[in-house]
């Protein structure tokens, strides 16, 4: 007899057999949008982690600085004030939403290390799912299958 996830898979390739092509491009479609959604996940996490690897960039440049040194802030993406730099062991650390927690330097790189890690997790765990997870192979077999059946 074989084991549990060999006759799972028989059985879903049985039922696959029974399905009309119309169903058939249902569940493809349906498995494409799993895929995407996994890869626009991929991509989000990337950008953050580009972004949170300038925070740390920037984090210690600033800790570089010396005090009364003066500087362009950014206040957009586009837009820059002038500015002196009052002291940098303190800093205000973005938490999200809108709130801002006041930190010490070690503090704010501390957190920031801590984000960047818990990113790189989630992002292993994304790549994981994305690439040994059986959304790739169902939308493959579905191909296969739809090809097979329009022959």
């Amino acid at each position: 007899m074989g084991s549990k996830g060999g006759g799972a898979a028989e059985m879903r390739a049985a039922e696959m057999e029974k399905m009309s092509v119309d169903q058939l491009k249902m569940v493809e479609e349906q498995c494409d949008g799993e895929v995407k959604l996994l890869q626009d996940g991929i991509n989000n996490i990337r950008t953050a982690l580009s972004r949170l690897d300038i925070a740390s960039t920037s984090l210690h440049q600033l800790s570089l600085r010396p005090q009364g040194k003066k500087m362009l802030v950014p206040l957009t993406a586009s837009l820059y004030a002038p500015a002196t730099l009052d002291d940098s062991h303190n800093l205000l650390v973005d938490i999200g939403t809108g709130y801002f927690v006041q930190k010490t330097m070690s503090e704010g790189k501390d957190y920031v290390l801590r984000k960047i890690n818990l990113l790189k997790s989630n992002y292993d765990q994304l790549l994981e799912v994305y690439f040994l997870s059986s959304i790739s192979q169902k939308s493959a077999t579905v191909q296969m299958t739809c090809f097979v059946v329009t022959e």
